[in-house]
């Protein structure tokens, strides 16, 4: 998670936990207590808010014959998702942070208490630095709040909808997430609604994978993107218990080509992980358009080990960049202790993981044309969609050359030549109305 290098207690003007955010998180885990408790003496088969305790969150649960997926009511973190449910081996690609369950105090940021899986970021980013007065925590209230349920529907054609919905307080408005999983397809619908919060902010969605032991059996491939470039000042900082191993303000071409941080040292391959135990890191890449046809832009992940592909796709109108957040045991501070091992793929719009008040004015990526923020109108709801999904490939499957869309689905084709066909309905992501553009 990009924000890190400034969650140390109060330096870089991350705050630790307040006493009313202390006491909100403590009220949500004891959900799952209560419930323990009651047992199914409180609960019925109509009970459709009904939470359950997945590695120490109370967490809602939708699911098909095809897909399972939790997300925790502090903070929405989407995990675990099991793909491919009736298969010989399902498919969980989501990282579960390993603190989860130890029941740590005095977090350095609230974000850290569910961390896990993919979870909507308003504003994306650290958000160290005040904007015109609003003190965002890092990632936003979307990101560290308990979120209310809505509704749980099924549909004539089988989907299966989850809806949940916060109110921000930081800056007023109110957000409604809704999960969507269909009969057949391999994959998770999202859709943010955001209504009020009028002003500039950045978003993103924060899909993180958990990184295998095996060194290079996740092999990651993108969409064709016009801009490579590593995080613009120091992400890592030693004097924390922190180590990087990517130059600083570089930009390359290719993600096996990364410069890297080290005199005399070849350039770093961020296209197959893990690769360098110790480090963490930040990178992004700029979606190209004009290569894109009108189709969704993309992120892929094979593991070549396990033999798997997951992806996600979205409009790359609405969120340009993907930032690589690269994990590899590379922090030693609590909670991390060196112990973390994941890599989040996360799109966004926004200026790296710098936050709002960075995002708003010139740096790196807007002075290259890259948009870092959008404009929230309190009178027009603005919507935000991704598609997530993960299938199963042969052992010949290695990494993700192209996809390409068909009316049907899309099929993904391996540089190895092997492709696989996913059912998916992935103009979802491209009808998003004009003005959340």
């Amino acid at each position: 998670m990009p924000f890190e290098r400034r969650v140390r207690g109060t330096r870089g003007g991350i705050r630790m936990l307040d006493e009313a955010r202390r006491s909100t998180i403590l009220t949500t885990m004891g959900v799952a207590t209560m419930a323990a408790m009651l047992g199914s003496a409180g609960a019925s088969a109509e009970d459709k808010d009904a939470l359950r305790d997945i590695h120490g969150q109370p967490s809602w649960v939708l699911a098909n014959d095809d897909v399972e997926v939790a997300v925790t009511r502090l903070g929405g973190h989407m995990a675990p998702v099991t793909f491919a449910r009736g298969a010989t081996r399902p498919i969980r690609p989501y990282h579960i942070s390993p603190w989860q369950e130890e029941g740590l105090a005095d977090l350095p940021a609230a974000v850290l208490v569910p961390l896990r899986g993919d979870f909507f970021c308003l504003p994306f980013g650290g958000n160290g630095e005040a904007f015109r007065g609003e003190r965002h925590p890092p990632h936003g209230e979307t990101a560290t709040e308990a979120w209310t349920f809505t509704s749980r529907e099924r549909a004539a054609d089988g989907a299966e909808t989850l809806t949940v919905s916060l109110e921000t307080r930081v800056r007023p408005g109110r957000v409604t997430k809704e999960l969507v999983v269909r009969p057949g397809e391999p994959v998770v619908y999202t859709r943010h609604v955001v209504h009020g919060f009028a002003g500039p902010s950045t978003v993103g969605h924060h899909a993180t994978l958990a990184l295998p032991k095996t060194p290079r059996a996740l092999a990651v491939s993108v969409s064709p993107f016009r801009l490579g470039m590593t995080n613009p000042s120091r992400f890592s900082d030693p004097t924390a218990g922190e180590y990087q191993s990517l130059a600083i303000d570089a930009t390359f071409t290719d993600l096996a080509r990364v410069p890297s941080l080290f005199r005399d040292t070849a350039d770093a391959d961020c296209a197959h992980f893990p690769s360098r135990p110790g480090y963490a890191d930040l990178l992004a890449v700029v979606a190209d358009p004009a290569t894109l046809g009108g189709h969704p832009a993309w992120t892929a992940a094979v593991n070549t080990e396990e033999h798997w592909a997951w992806f996600s796709l979205r409009d790359a109108a609405v969120l340009p960049t993907t930032l690589f957040w690269i994990e590899d045991g590379g922090r030693h501070g609590v909670p991390w202790n060196g112990r973390n091992h994941c890599l989040g793929l996360e799109d966004i719009c926004g200026a790296f993981a710098d936050g709002l008040a960075a995002s708003t004015r010139a740096n790196a990526l807007a002075d290259r044309g890259v948009r870092t923020v959008h404009d929230f109108d309190a009178t027009k709801p603005k919507e935000f969609r991704t598609i997530q999904g993960a299938v199963p490939v042969p052992a010949t499957f290695d990494r993700v050359a192209r996809i390409e869309f068909r009316d049907q689905g899309l099929r993904l084709v391996a540089e190895s030549g092997t492709s696989v066909d996913v059912p998916v309905r992935h103009a979802y992501v491209m009808a998003t109305a004009e003005a959340s553009r």
